[in-house]
């Protein structure tokens, strides 16, 4: 058997991913490869972000920097959940999650950045404050006249059998 390679360089890169708001004003990076990443979907997040569920990337707070845009940044502070939440204030695009719990870490949604970071998202949290209208992977049809459009079939409901003997 082939000795194992203890040189571990092949893990990380040395280069920053870039991510930036919607009108481009705030401009940030994290260092590659993020920590982790993952699906929330938690009631407080829906609230926040407007969405069932919302992808975020975490980073160390040493391996992240806004390199553009500071001052268009706002916080929204929540002490009873100890968090806070920074957008631009131009666009209105949530930038970071942070947490007092993890003062060392920093949470960005993932699609804020159009480069790979590094980890795919394999962990989801709160699932079980998952709303009923969230889409699950059911088959969707692409909808006539409309190809970027696709739906859910309605789900068949079941008739409810009577016995004959009832009425």
């Amino acid at each position: 058997m082939p000795p194992m390679n203890k040189d571990k360089s092949f893990l990380s890169n040395p280069e920053w991913v870039k991510g930036t708001c919607d009108c481009g004003i705030v401009q940030f990076e994290i260092k590659y490869p993020a920590r982790w990443s993952y699906h929330d979907h938690s009631a407080g997040t829906r609230s926040a972000m407007g969405t069932a569920s919302v992808t975020y990337v975490g980073s160390w707070r040493k391996r992240f920097k806004i390199t553009n845009g500071e001052d268009a940044l706002s916080d929204y502070r929540n002490d009873d959940k100890a968090l806070t939440r920074r957008f631009c204030i131009e666009c209105g695009t949530p930038i970071t999650y942070e947490r007092d719990a993890s003062p060392h870490m920093v949470n960005i949604p993932r699609g804020l950045f159009r480069e790979g970071v590094g980890r795919e998202p394999r962990y989801h949290v709160r699932m079980s404050e998952m709303p009923d209208w969230a889409y699950t992977g059911e088959q969707v049809n692409p909808l006539k006249d409309y190809p970027t459009v696709l739906y859910e079939r309605p789900r068949k409901s079941k008739k409810l059998k009577t016995p004959e003997d009832m009425f």
